[in-house]
C-alpha cells in the first residue's frame, strides 16, 4: 500500500509533494476527509506511538497549553481524531513502513524508499 495524508493549505506538504515521486500514492487530505478511527489504528500499529503521530507545533497546542499538561496516549489518540491539525504531516504509508513528518533526515529516508 502506498499512500499519503497531507493538508493541502500546508506550504511544506504541498513542497514535500513536489519533491517526492508520487506514482502510485492514494492522497487523502485530512482537512476535507479526515482521518478515521481504523486509519489511525493503521498508522499506530506502524510507529511506536500515537504521540510520534501528534504535531506540537499546532497552534491549537499553544492554545491548549497542552505542553503544560499531562498527556496520555489516550488522549493523543484523541486530539488527532478531534482535530485534523494535531496529526503530524506529512504521513507517508509505503507498504509496511510510515514515515511521519517533514524532517530533512525523515524526507530522505522516503525518497530512497521510493527510489
Amino acid at each position: 500500500m502506498k499512500k499519503v495524508y497531507f493538508l493541502q493549505t500546508c506550504d511544506t506538504c504541498r513542497r514535500i509533494l513536489k519533491e517526492v515521486n508520487m506514482e502510485g500514492f492514494e492522497r487523502q487530505e485530512i482537512k476535507a476527509n479526515p482521518v478515521t478511527v481504523s486509519q489511525l489504528e493503521e498508522m499506530r500499529k506502524l510507529t511506536d506511538s500515537y504521540e510520534s503521530l501528534f504535531n506540537k507545533r499546532a497552534k491549537l497546542y499553544k492554545a491548549m497549553d497542552l505542553k503544560n499538561q499531562q498527556v496520555s496516549e489516550a488522549d493523543y489518540r484523541q486530539y488527532i481524531l478531534d482535530e485534523y491539525t494535531f496529526l503530524k504531516r506529512p504521513v507517508f504509508i509505503l507498504d509496511e513502513e510510515i514515515f511521519i513528518g517533514n524532517s530533512k533526515k525523515v524526507i530522505e529516508k522516503l525518497k530512497e524508499k521510493i527510489g
